[in-house]
Parts: C-alpha cells; structure tokens; sequence
C-alpha cells in the first residue's frame, strides 16, 4: 500500500501548525526555564577524597531546598566534584560544605566562584549567531549542489524541529542548560541530513521522471524509498539517545530528552514537511 504522503500534505501541515501555535504560546506564556548556566549563580569545586556517584552529592545539596535543580559532576578522573547551584549567601555556602562534611570528613574546598548572568547572555548570543551561520552555509551549500528552493525548504524544516524542541522544554518546565546548546546543533546536524538524502532522490528521480508525470508523484515515490532507510535510522540512534534519558542519570537527562525530541521530529519533518514545502513552492513558480 503506498503512503500518499504529498497528496496529503494539507493534513500534515496542519499537524505542524497546530504544534509550532501551541509551542510559540507556551514560550509566550510560560517562557523556558533557564538554568544556572544562563542566569546567575555559584560554582563550587569540591575534593571528596574518595570515589563518590554524582547522585549522592546531588542528593545532599538538594536538602538545601534550592529553586533551581543543582548541576554535579566529576571534574575527570578525579574525585573532585563541580557543583552549579543558585546564586549562594557566604552562609548557604558554608551550610552546604558543611552538610559534605558530615557525609566526607575529609572534604576540602578547592575553588569557588559566581556565575556571573552576562555570561549566560553571551552564551545564548554564541549559540544564536553558530546556528544563523550554520543555516546561512548550508543555504549556501544546498542550493549549489540542488537548487534554493531546496534550501529554504530544509532551513524551513529545522526551525520546525528546534520549535518543536523548545515547546517540549517549555511545556514541562525543564531546566536548560550549556548541554542543551549542544543538543540544538547537533539535532541540526541530524535533521539536515536526512533531509539531503530525501531531496537527493528527488532529484535523480526527476531526471528520470515521464513526460507528462505530476512531480507530485516523483516525489511521493522518491519519499517511499527513502522512508524505510529514515525510519531505520532514526530507531537505532532512538535506541542509542533512550539509553541515555532513562539510564544516564538526571545530569544528562535534559540533553537526551532534546535529542530524542529532536530527532523524532527531524524525521518527521524531512519526510512530511520539508518535501511537501518544496512542491508546494515549485507548483507555485512553474
């Protein structure tokens, strides 16, 4: 049975509209929650003496009952451990060392230091302008190896998928941190490329096509030979990201959420949207 993907495009549209509507109202609404790396707060590298899990310092910082959820992890292979919390009073901090102490005795403070928010200002700046110059080299790219429209198709369906990403993250509250910037850009990474592949068949498919042959069918065909080798794609590296988010521990956890999220939509988009987009707009120009 084959998938009438383009003659049923309006109806995928509208799939995408009704998320990207939701996903622009809750930022609206509720905003992101964004974490220590972004706003302000203190950083404390502490030397436990001995091998301990990161879950076990996270559990006594969290006795603190602080707003925002703490970040820990080990500094390499040493037994120092790098905590991020919110902005701290000189008593809080000595409160927490302390609480340390009564669990490692031989604990000592190795560094201390304010997240100061200007750097999370610059962050977020970074991580907008890496994502504006990936998008305008791959507009670039793809419109010399295919064609522009192709390019602002595939452009298109990133923001789609980043949208997507965000309305997740908002909706739950999630907290963001530096690791979520990494997930953005490397979910732009996945989805463009599977959006090339498609378009790629596409293109050779019309090179071949009969005279007198609707491009809508060349394309629903180009995405029927692709679809098996995307989805297959798309469930292993779904398998490889879930281990993560269900067995990777809360510190990696916001970054495989995004990943997961990202690439379900990835694939959805570059099969349902970008192609679609593209017809559309070729229809419109013949």
């Amino acid at each position: 049975m084959k998938l009438q993907i383009i003659k049923n495009r309006k109806k995928f549209y509208l799939l995408s509209a009704i998320i990207l509507i939701i996903g622009i109202g809750s930022l609206f609404v509720r905003g992101l929650n964004l974490g220590i790396d972004f706003t302000s707060g203190t950083i404390l590298e502490i030397d436990l003496k001995q091998d301990v899990p990161t879950g076990d310092v996270r559990a006594i910082v969290n006795e603190m009952d602080l707003t925002q959820e703490p970040v820990v992890r080990k500094l390499g292979e040493s037994n120092v451990v790098q905590i991020k919390t919110e902005t701290l009073s000189d008593d809080h901090r000595q409160s927490l060392l302390t609480k340390l102490r009564e669990t490692y005795p031989e604990s000592t403070l190795e560094k201390a230091d304010l997240v100061d928010p200007i750097f999370g200002k610059e962050l977020a700046r970074q991580a907008f302008f890496a994502l504006l110059i990936a998008n305008f080299l791959m507009v670039i790219y793809i419109t010399w190896r295919f064609e522009f429209k192709f390019a602002i198709a595939a452009i298109l369906a990133l923001l789609h998928d980043v949208i997507v990403v965000l309305t997740v993250f908002s909706i739950a509250q999630i907290e963001l941190n530096s690791s979520f910037v990494a997930a953005i850009l490397l979910i732009v990474g996945y989805s463009i490329n599977d959006t090339i592949v498609i378009f790629d068949r596409i293109r050779e498919n019309l090179k071949r096509r009969k005279r007198g042959e609707p491009i809508e069918e060349t394309v629903n065909y180009s995405l029927q030979q692709t679809m098996r080798r995307s989805i297959n794609t798309s469930i292993t590296t779904l398998l490889a990201v879930g281990s993560l988010l269900f067995l990777g521990g809360a510190t990696l956890r916001p970054f495989a959420l995004a990943l997961f999220v990202g690439i379900i939509s990835g694939t959805y988009s570059s099969i349902f949207f970008a192609s679609p987009i593209w017809v559309d707009w070729k229809k419109r120009s013949a």
